[in-house]
C-alpha cells in the first residue's frame, strides 16, 4: 500500500474539469518542493501496471494498463471496465498496451492512438493503432504501423506518442535489447519515427528515397525511448532514453541525426564492460543531459499550467528507478536547474490536468493514479 491516500475532492474537481477522487480518506501526504508544499492524493488504485494517460476534452481520463486494458476514469471517480476494440497485445516483460494519445482534432473526429507490443512471425515488435472512441468502446480500430523486424525478447519497446505542431505523429521505439540494430537504417529498432496521422510517410522525412533506409525514421542510434514531448515555445521534439548501467539521456532529436547507441554511451554495460564516451565520436550527436547513476526516465511533459507558476515551461519527468518526479529548467537547449521530488514509488507517466494540477501513474501490479496540487 502506498503512503499517499485519497481525499474526497469530487465537487471541486468536477467543477474544474479534472477527474475526481474515487474514495474518501485522510488528507493526502505533502512534500516540500521549489513551488511550495505539494499535496499528493490518490485518485484511484487497483490498476495493473498502468502505462499511459490522456485527458479527454470533457475532463474524463483515459488510462492504459500494460496487460491490455484501456479504461476511462470519469469525473465522479468511477473507473470503467476495459473498453472493447483494443488491439490484441503481447503482454510479457516490458511489453503490452503502452501509450494512449488523442488526435489533435479529437474534438471533431474522436480519434485516438495506442502503442503496444504485437506478436507475430519472428517474435514481437512495437505497433501503432488508430481507432475512434465511442461510448464505452473503440470502433474502426486499425493498425497503421508495425515496427520491423519482429524479434525475440520482452524488453525495450519504447512506445511514446506525441504530435508536432504541424500535426505529424512521432512514435518512439527501443532496440529490443539487440544493440546493433539501433545503427541499422534498414530496421525500425532503436529509432524515433515520424508518420502522418493515417500511418503514411511524410515526404520530407530525412531518409525518404533511400533504398537502404526505412522512410519512417526521424533519428536513430537510440536505446529505449520512453519519454517524448513537444516544447511549446519552440515546437521542438524532446525525448528521454534509458541508458545501460547509467547514462540515461535527455535528447532533442533532429532529423537524420545519429545519437550513438551502442557505439557510445555515458553508461557502461551491465557486466561492467566499458562503452566509449560520446566525446570520442564527435561525428555522433551527444545528449543534452545525461544521468549517472540512472533515474530510469519514462513519461515527460512541458508544464504550461497556472497552478505551479514557478514551473511554467519546465520539463517534468516520471522517474521509475529514481522513484521521483524530476523537474528540469531549460535555458534554450541547455538544462540549468534540476529538482527531484521523492515519491517512494516507481512513476511511469506524468500528465497535466485541465486545472493545472499534475497527474502521475505508479508502475505497480496495484498501480494508482495520483494528483499533485499545491497546499492551500
Amino acid at each position: 500500500m502506498h503512503k499517499f491516500r485519497c481525499v474526497l475532492v469530487a465537487s471541486i474537481l468536477a467543477l474544474n474539469g479534472a477527474a475526481a477522487c474515487a474514495r474518501a480518506g485522510t488528507e493526502g501526504t505533502t512534500v516540500q518542493t521549489s513551488a511550495g508544499k505539494v499535496v499528493i492524493d490518490e485518485v484511484v488504485g487497483g490498476l495493473d501496471h498502468p502505462w499511459g494517460l490522456a485527458f479527454l476534452p470533457d475532463g474524463r481520463l483515459l488510462v492504459t494498463e500494460r496487460a491490455g486494458r484501456l479504461r476511462i476514469l470519469d469525473v465522479n471517480g468511477k473507473l470503467s471496465d476495459g473498453l472493447s476494440g483494443v488491439p490484441n497485445v503481447r503482454a510479457a516483460g516490458q511489453g503490452g498496451l503502452l501509450d494512449v494519445a488523442l488526435d489533435p482534432d479529437f474534438a471533431t473526429n474522436r480519434t485516438l492512438y495506442l502503442s503496444f507490443a504485437e506478436a507475430g512471425d519472428g517474435g514481437t515488435s512495437t505497433a501503432l493503432a488508430r481507432a475512434t472512441l465511442d461510448e464505452g468502446k473503440l470502433q474502426d480500430t486499425k493498425i497503421i504501423f508495425r515496427q520491423t523486424p519482429k524479434v525475440s525478447g520482452n524488453g525495450h519497446f519504447g512506445g511514446r506518442i506525441v504530435f508536432s505542431r504541424d500535426g505529424h505523429l512521432f512514435l518512439t521505439t527501443g532496440e529490443r535489447q539487440k544493440f546493433e540494430p539501433a545503427q541499422d537504417l534498414a530496421s525500425h529498432l532503436g529509432k524515433v519515427l515520424r508518420l502522418n496521422r493515417d500511418g503514411s510517410i511524410p515526404s520530407d522525412n530525412p531518409f525518404v528515397g533511400r533504398a537502404d533506409a526505412k522512410p519512417e525514421i526521424w533519428s536513430y542510434g537510440h536505446r529505449n525511448v520512453q519519454g517524448a514531448a513537444i516544447e511549446p515555445a519552440t515546437g521542438a521534439l524532446w525525448t528521454l532514453e534509458f541508458g545501460p548501467a547509467g547514462g540515461d539521456e535527455l535528447n532533442r532529436p533532429e532529423p537524420g541525426k545519429n545519437y550513438g547507441w551502442p557505439l557510445v554511451s555515458w553508461g557502461n554495460h551491465y557486466d561492467g564492460r566499458d562503452i566509449p564516451d560520446p566525446p570520442t565520436r564527435p561525428d555522433l550527436t551527444d545528449a543534452v543531459k545525461y544521468w549517472n547513476p540512472s533515474i530510469s526516465p519514462s513519461g515527460m511533459i512541458f508544464y504550461t499550467g497556472a497552478m505551479f507558476p514557478q514551473w511554467k515551461g519546465n520539463i517534468l519527468i516520471a522517474g521509475l528507478g529514481s522513484q521521483a518526479l524530476v523537474r528540469l529548467k531549460l535555458a534554450g537547449a541547455k538544462v540549468v536547474d534540476e529538482e527531484r521530488i521523492a515519491l517512494d514509488a516507481r512513476i511511469r507517466d506524468v500528465e497535466q490536468a485541465p486545472d493545472g494540477s499534475i497527474y502521475l501513474l505508479t508502475d505497480d501490479s496495484d498501480g494508482a493514479i495520483w494528483r499533485l496540487h499545491l497546499q492551500r
